[in-house]
């Protein structure tokens, strides 16, 4: 029987449950436990440690709605365990953990949008201060052996660029949105826990990550469904923000690749996790209007109202650490990311026109 990376070695005493015999010795199922797990990274990070041989648990939120959230986790129904919890009801986050004793928490779930950060900047800083700071404390009360990751962002560097116009882990942070000044506190809040509770608590900084399974008021996500669905003649148009807004894009899937690297170091820290390439919105929309054989010149026109009212220009990590120290690396490139993007909406809107 083969071993698996989700396999952790036990002695029969430790646990009378899940025992998996393999020769002589004896191995448990890792339990994972997932915040956002009907999200777009959620559901990637729950497929990856199935494969790895992980008993996965997830929260979703009873309110939490998406076009394609059932199908981002539809085809894990049976073998991974869902429950409904909220970030911001501590209470309910401590029974779970002390229920399920998880190996690995991975905090996913948040307001992640910058943009309608301005429009909730209440409810951004509850679910994504606050709410990390609630699951923390849970945490540290009901399974404090265990490993826990934290989904930090690039918006908390904002406007600081490093001279050689990187963003890396030393970089000050100078986040420009509700958003991003939210993130600031949860990654803080986590360093702090790690020191003076001497928790195995991760920050993974990552730079943008998308994927069909994005949300649709995202821009590389919004850009790929309209390309599609004026190609099929089901719309006219595509309204967009500032076009040459630069960021550092990589695949959803492999960035959950890294926080399950993160999670199996034996000491915890903070990585940077990106592409170390930027690519504007209006090279965004050229690629993926030319894989549809369309020219995005004559579909889209720049609307003031998607504008943000304090705009973030350019975003590059650097991520020499998470690739030296851990050996990750990507393995989509843009311009393959892209085109996923492009050919899932096709195909979708083509049968569902």
């Amino acid at each position: 029987m083969e071993i698996k990376k989700g396999w952790i070695e036990v002695s029969p005493e430790e646990s009378n449950l899940g025992i998996i015999d393999v020769g002589e010795k004896h191995y448990r199922r890792k339990k994972a436990f997932i915040t956002g797990i009907a999200g777009q990274d959620g559901s990637y990070l729950a497929e990856y440690l199935v494969e790895l041989g992980y008993d996965v648990h997830g929260t979703v939120r009873r309110n939490s709605t998406a076009e394609n959230q059932d199908t981002r986790i539809a085809h894990l129904e049976g073998i991974i365990h869902t429950y409904y919890a909220d970030l911001l009801d501590q209470g309910s986050l401590e029974r779970l953990l002390d229920d399920v004793q998880p190996d690995e928490i991975y905090n996913i779930a948040a307001q992640s949008h910058v943009r309608i950060s301005f429009d909730i900047p209440q409810f951004t800083v509850q679910t994504n201060a606050l709410g990390v700071l609630n699951i923390l404390e849970a945490y540290r009360r009901a399974c404090p052996t265990a490993k826990f990751y934290q989904a930090s962002s690039s918006e908390m560097f904002g406007l600081t660029v490093e001279d050689d116009n990187f963003q890396r882990e030393t970089t000050i942070m100078n986040p420009v949105s509700p958003y991003g000044c939210s993130k600031v506190f949860g990654y803080n809040i986590v360093r702090n826990y790690r020191r003076a509770y001497k928790l195995h608590a991760t920050n993974g900084i990552l730079f943008n990550h998308e994927s069909p399974r994005r949300g649709s008021n995202f821009v590389t996500n919004k850009v790929a469904k309209a390309a599609a669905r004026i190609k099929l003649g089901l719309q006219d148009k595509l309204e967009l923000g500032n076009m040459d807004s630069y960021r550092d894009w990589g695949h959803s899937y492999d960035y959950v690749r890294a926080m399950h690297l993160m999670m199996q170091q034996d000491e915890p820290g903070d990585w940077v996790v990106s592409t170390m390439e930027t690519h504007s919105v209006r090279e965004m929309c050229e690629l993926v209007f030319n894989r549809l054989g369309l020219d995005y010149k004559d579909y889209v026109v720049q609307n003031p109202k998607f504008l943000r009212p304090e705009e973030l220009p350019y975003l590059r990590g650097d991520s020499t650490k998470i690739r030296t120290e851990l050996g990750w690396k990507p393995k989509y490139t843009f311009k393959e990311m892209m085109e996923e993007m492009a050919d899932y909406w096709l195909e979708y809107f083509g049968k569902n026109k």
